[in-house]
């Protein structure tokens, strides 16, 4: 008995080293209010990898949202908010923000308010690695005062 616990306990160990290629971070999404159909989730991804990645989709329960990819471009001196096709590249060895006014995992089509404390899956889906689900915390829009990029997103 003693054996086969050691043997999966090891299986697991394998396979979920195998599988810290990925790491995220500061997982998060905005309240929204009654009425309100769309939201932002932001998060850190921490490529470990000796080999570049990629983000190439994301998914909520279909319950919830449609989830896409976007980015905020500068249009000729407009920022527009444009969904990304392809994905976003996830370098060897570095970290990739995806916060507001830059990369985030837009949440479209929300069939619910979304309030601070709540929690929600979603599933990230890579080039290379396998898919990776975390969980959702909405927090205040003043839980991002305290970071480089907390009065950024006011000024578009």
């Amino acid at each position: 008995m003693k054996k086969t616990v050691f043997t999966l306990a090891a299986a697991l160990l394998c396979n979920m080293a195998m599988a810290q290629g990925i790491e995220t971070s500061e997982v998060y999404a905005r309240p929204t209010v009654e009425g309100m159909h769309a939201s932002g989730v932001f998060l850190n991804f921490n490529n470990t990898d000796k080999q570049n990645d990629k983000l190439i989709g994301a998914e909520v329960d279909a319950k919830l949202a449609t989830a896409q990819i976007h980015n905020h471009i500068n249009e000729n001196g407009v920022m527009k908010m444009r969904e990304v096709k392809g994905g976003v590249d996830l370098p060897a060895g570095q970290t990739q923000a995806f916060k507001p006014g830059s990369y985030h995992i837009m949440l479209m089509n929300l069939q619910k308010t979304l309030k601070v404390g709540d929690t929600f899956p979603l599933t990230l889906k890579f080039e290379r690695n396998k898919p990776q689900t975390v969980t959702v915390t909405v927090k205040e829009m003043g839980h991002m005062a305290g970071h480089q990029h907390g009065k950024h997103e006011h000024k578009h």
